[in-house]
């Protein structure tokens, strides 16, 4: 199975490896810093299951599943990857 590719579904920039995210702690997070796609918007830190992430590059919020594009071969016949594969309704 291929690995999806990732990119911010309002703008397309793609993660770099040096990109990092912050379990923001005044949204009850711990305040760890990592790269969200390493864990799936996973916190190592605290567990916390982040469910929207922010685009670094145009400060957009969209939910963390929409920044992982399957290719075509890999999405017919799975639910879940067709799922992700919807543009956001907000």
């Amino acid at each position: 199975m291929k690995e999806p590719d990732i990119y911010c579904p309002h703008c397309a920039w793609r993660p770099l490896s040096t990109s990092r995210w912050l379990c923001s702690r005044h949204m009850g997070g711990c305040g760890t810093v990592w790269n969200t796609f390493w864990t799936g918007g996973v916190c190592p830190g605290c567990a916390y299951r982040w469910e929207i992430t922010i685009c670094l590059s145009c400060k957009q919020f969209a939910l963390h599943k929409d920044w992982y594009h399957w290719p075509e071969s890999e999405s017919r016949g799975s639910e879940r990857t067709r799922e992700t594969e919807q543009p956001s309704s907000g």
